[in-house]
């Protein structure tokens, strides 16, 4: 096992900071010109007309496209279909994404016309110049407005905007351990729509070079993107792509998947012979990006009159926006989330995807992890409330003992390990849970509300449960002793420079200096994941580890070769090779460069001394904590503060502490924000109200205070590093965690729910019937 468990530095940050990264809008390319793209100002409409003439004799302007020319070229419609049904039994309808909007339009922002011109600016202004007509068609503005007797239809397949439904669950038994319950908890809790808003925009330079379509492109994914674009789109064979990925300014699960602008670029850049360049401003991307959560939510749980639970259900209707695709369907893969930490030996959960007129929902940070957790958290505290237990006992008191495991769930998931009860106690200590009361009797003396916030986590790691991911790395020595690590995983931001590196020096014993990360190139590797659901190490950084193991084992075979002695003879440590008992010694870059006693031929004439591992785990991880979130809040103007914010999560062994903190942090903050901030507004006719960051809140560092993390390792037998993941763990615990919050701090008020954004005025608002001075 690789030595490891120190906390090793970024080695990229310096890059970075320096401003020194190569992030895809740093690149350019001889001969390139620039595109923009004209977008509908209606939400749902037809096209009457579309004029581009003054557009296409503006100065500068290369081409003006539209779905005339993509039909020509074969592109109208991006086309995808899901194995789902809808509550009728037919097949969840395919609704193809046209390339170029052409008889209708569906959500504001859809693009109806893409401009080429020499110049970013020149593009920009033709772009403003393109005249479309539009005969505006009734709107379905959200969950409840799709559902509603009466409501228009967005597609003809779906007369109900219902896209598909989801369900498991023995629904028979949960109706009878229902009616005789002690207790039922019914509650309704909205899951606020957001959008990822990473440091770096979208951005997409397509090329022909060598035959080849190429693009360059901030992506998460780059294989997943080129063999999507080449099957679904394109209709080549994945070969005649190559998709490129360097530096990645943050993606959080939004640029996993293929958009429209990355088909639009290389198109335009086939059609008119010259590189292509398109950059999403941040107003832009508020339009296109895929958004996120958005789930209207009913659950019941049942308790005994001892507290314990007997049977939860749940029902997360999901407004998916205009158009399905495999990326509307995050939710899906991880529901199992319900079933939590607990032993309720009744669970049921349905799935809904609704249509609406808004940008397509897809994956982001947890990508239906803090679903699950947040209406089952939610839920269980409403239930403390309403039979007057402790929240935090309620929990303890139906938690799975650590003797239990392995344990199988009723719902999907089987835990191979955990310590649920001990991550509850530490991160109770930390948080002096004990000292809260008096805390929160100095707070009202003050005149302020404090409230404390519990909420277990857990999740899945390198999933979908039915389907673990796999992934590959290759390890190459160089004639002058480097050696090239080329992972299928993706660095974007979580530090994989750092700790990929590591991990192989680690078990090479050589330096980390020796040894050059390489990533986000489609043809490096026949199989590479990217960056997906926390599978970066335990899947990922598993293929590293015995892509190591197997290079040794070459290097040995190469070495007795050389030294003229046998295999089992031959013993490697720290770059040397040895025969056992001699003096006799060969370096791995002797080996590469052919310079070792007795090798012939020059490097050119060697095979590459290279290994290259895969690794498709059996089974998936399950990564999982206990959050504590404190809150003060001013009940005269609803302000909210963030007082303190505790985090223990087991997530197997830790390879690299500070990187580890360094996720949790940044997931805590994305889960939080949502909490307390975040919220992509639409007004009534789906108009996007909320399109600057004037208007779309993100947390401030002033905002929050300094989490305090802590790890306890339970190791997985998932993979040979036991290692779970950390990616999304921060955020699946920190919605619920922080509602909660702010709902106990609430509780004296007779609030019992507050949806999120648990914004100042959405707190004076719930509150302020019952405050003093309201009446």
């Amino acid at each position: 096992m690789p030595k490891l468990g120190g906390a090793v530095r970024r080695r990229e940050d310096f890059r970075f900071v320096s401003g020194k990264g190569r992030y895809t809008d740093d690149m350019s390319l001889p001969g390139l010109v620039f595109a923009a793209i004209a977008r509908a100002p209606y939400a749902h409409a037809k096209i009457t007309s579309l004029s581009v003439e003054e557009a296409r004799s503006t100065p500068g302007v290369l081409a003006v496209l539209t779905a005339v020319e993509a039909e020509a070229d074969g592109l109208a419609l991006i086309k995808s279909s899901v194995n789902l049904k809808r509550p009728d039994g037919s097949d969840a309808p395919v609704t193809p994404r046209p390339l170029l909007a052409y008889d209708r339009v569906r959500f504001v922002g859809e693009p109806v016309a893409l401009v080429v011109a020499e110049s970013a600016e020149q593009a920009a202004q033709a772009a403003e110049l393109v005249e479309a007509e539009y005969e505006p068609l009734p709107v379905v503005a959200g969950v409840k407005q799709a559902l509603a007797p009466g409501a228009p239809s967005l597609w003809e397949a779906a007369p109900d905007n219902i896209a598909y439904r989801w369900h498991k669950g023995d629904d028979a038994a949960i109706d009878a351990a229902l009616a005789g319950a002690a207790h039922v908890t019914r509650a309704e809790v909205l899951i606020s729509r957001v959008t990822a808003a990473p440091m770096e925009p979208r951005v997409a330079i397509g090329a022909v070079e060598d035959g080849r379509l190429v693009l360059r492109t901030s992506t998460q994914s780059p294989k997943q993107v080129r063999d999507v674009m080449a099957g679904a789109v394109f209709h080549i064979d994945s070969s005649e792509i190559r998709v490129l990925a360097e530096d990645v300014g943050g993606s959080f699960g939004m640029k996993a998947g293929v958009y429209r602008e990355d088909v639009l670029v290389l198109w335009a850049a086939r059609r008119i012979g010259r590189p292509v360049k398109w950059t999403s401003s941040r107003s832009e991307a508020f339009l296109s990006d895929e958004h996120a959560r958005d789930i209207v939510a009913t659950t019941e749980l049942a308790l005994d009159a001892e507290g314990r639970f007997l049977a939860f259900r749940a029902r997360l209707d999901n407004d998916i926006g205009a158009y399905l695709s495999g990326r509307s369907l995050p939710i899906t893969f991880n529901i199992g989330g319900i079933a939590g930490v607990y032993t309720t030996p009744l669970l049921a959960g349905e799935l809904r995807g609704i249509f609406s007129n808004k940008v397509q929902t897809s994956a982001y940070r947890g990508a239906g992890r803090p679903e699950a957790t947040y209406v089952l958290e939610r839920t269980i505290d409403i239930a403390a409330r309403e039979t007057g237990v402790d929240p935090f006992e309620l929990r303890r008191k139906n938690l799975i003992p650590a003797e239990a495991m392995p344990y199988e769930t009723p719902f999907i998931f089987k835990y191979d390990c955990g310590e649920f009860a001990a991550n509850m106690a530490l991160a109770a200590e930390l948080a002096d849970r004990d000292g809260f009361a008096a805390r929160r009797e100095a707070a009202r003396a003050r005149g302020l509300l404090r409230g404390l916030g519990v909420a277990n986590a857990i999740e899945v790691a390198g999933g979908p449960f039915t389907r673990p991911t796999r992934d590959s790395s290759r390890l190459t020595v160089e004639a002058d002793g480097t050696i090239v690590l080329e992972c299928g995983s993706m660095s974007v931001g979580q530090g994989l420079e750092t700790s990929m590196p590591e991990l192989a020096a680690a078990g090479l014993g050589i330096p980390s200096e020796r040894i050059r990360y390489r990533q986000g190139d489609s043809d490096s590797l026949a199989v590479a994941h990217g960056s997906a659901g926390s599978s970066a190490t335990p899947v990922g950084g598993t293929a590293v580890h015995l892509a190591v193991e197997k290079l040794i084992e070459t290097a040995r075979q190469r070495a007795a070769e050389v030294l003229e002695a046998a295999v089992a003879d031959i013993e490697y440590a720290s770059g040397t090779l040895r025969v056992a008992g001699t003096d006799r010694v060969v370096t791995l870059a002797d080996l590469a460069a052919g310079s070792a006693p007795g090798a012939s031929g020059r490097p050119s004439d060697l095979d590459p001394l290279s290994a290259e591992a895969e690794f498709h785990p059996e089974q998936v991880t399950y990564p999982n904590g206990c959050h504590i979130c404190e809150v003060e809040i001013d009940p005269e103007t609803g302000r909210l503060e963030v007082v303190d914010y505790v985090a223990v999560e087991d997530l197997g062994r830790v390879l690299n502490p500070m990187l580890v903190e360094g996720q949790l942090h940044g997931g805590i903050a994305q889960g939080a924000g949502q909490a307390l901030q975040e919220l992509v507004v639409y007004d009534g006719n789906c108009e996007l109200m909320s399109g600057t960051f004037n208007d779309y809140s993100l947390p401030l560092a002033s905002d929050l205070p300094f989490f305090r993390t802590a790890t306890r390792e339970v190791p997985t037998t998932a993979n040979p590093l036991g290692v779970k993941g950390v990616g999304e763990a921060g955020t699946v615990g920190a919605l619920a965690a922080a509602v909660n919050a702010v709902c106990d701090a609430l509780a004296e008020y007779g609030v019992t729910h507050v949806d999120m954004p648990a914004t100042p005025q959405r707190i004076w608002e719930v509150t302020k019937g019952k405050m003093p001075g309201f009446g």
